[in-house]
């Protein structure tokens, strides 16, 4: 059985919520790599919205209101191997141990 919400089908869990309440996530809980002016001009459109929105539908206000105390998840940093690699010369007629 396929779920539709508004004529279109959501393959994410994410969309779903986007599709059933008509917000976008990202706007209230932001991304990883945001910089503190994006971060700012969010912030004060994700605010216009939810006045809108505890006007119109208090219920979702109250969810939007909540993903906004929510923090993104940091991308971990990736360690970097070296590129370089030990090169091990073996003396002519040495045993090697196995």
């Amino acid at each position: 059985m396929r779920t539709i919400v508004a004529g279109r089908e959501p393959v994410t869990p994410t969309e779903f919520i986007e599709l059933a309440l008509g917000i976008d996530l990202e706007l209230f809980t932001g991304s990883a790599t945001e910089s503190a002016m994006e971060r700012a001009a969010r912030l004060d459109v994700a605010h216009e919205v939810l006045a809108e929105l505890r006007e119109s539908d208090p219920e979702t206000a109250a969810y939007a209101e909540s993903l906004l105390r929510t923090l993104p998840l940091k991308a971990r940093p990736v360690a970097r191997r070296s590129r370089r690699t030990v090169r091990r010369t073996v003396a002519a007629g040495a045993a090697v141990a196995a």
